[in-house]
């Protein structure tokens, strides 16, 4: 039992230290800007750009695949500071500034049907078949692939009330 024990102790201990070794000679070296335009993103994982996560975006947007306005969330003003990071020009006309907003289940008209259950991106639905839904607000993105697909439009787009902790200062009209 004992030289079991210390066997496969000694076994995990040369593992883990090959592993290590590894990890720091065998690097690969990422693009510092991917990462940093990568930071710039709102985080959301949503999917509303047509990539499946905001990492594989940054990569798109920095070697130019990718439009700098390709995130909805972000809005104007991430397409605006994507452009000047990156030093090219963006068509900002056809971007719209939308409030946040979350999607929110009316329960007398779902039949539990499961279509906006398995489009959710980040699970922010919950529920089962047959069964009435319920979002959580703190993981919905607005993403509206939910909204999309409802066969009974039991699903709705509020906007986010604005909180203490979401709360901000507007900033003042200038003076004409």
């Amino acid at each position: 039992m004992i030289a079991a024990l210390l066997s496969l102790m000694t076994l995990g201990l040369f593992l883990g230290g090959l592993l290590g070794l590894a990890a720091r000679f065998l690097r690969v070296e990422g693009n510092p800007l991917e990462v940093e335009i990568e930071a710039m993103f709102p985080g959301s994982q949503c999917g509303q750009c047509g990539f499946p996560g905001c990492t594989p975006a940054a990569a798109a947007v920095v070697s130019g695949a990718a439009p700098v306005t390709l995130c909805p969330p972000g809005g104007r003003s991430l397409a605006e500071a994507l452009a000047d990071k990156l030093g090219v020009s963006a068509d900002l006309s056809a971007m719209e500034d939308k409030p946040p907003r979350f999607a929110h289940v009316r329960e007398g008209l779902c039949i539990g049907c499961t279509k906006c259950f398995k489009r959710c991106p980040t699970d922010a639905i919950i529920g089962g078949p047959k069964q009435i839904h319920a979002v959580f607000r703190d993981a919905c993105t607005g993403c509206e692939k939910c909204y999309d697909v409802c066969p009974t439009e039991c699903i709705e787009m509020r906007p986010v009330e604005p909180t203490l902790q979401t709360w901000y200062w507007p900033k003042p009209l200038e003076a004409a």
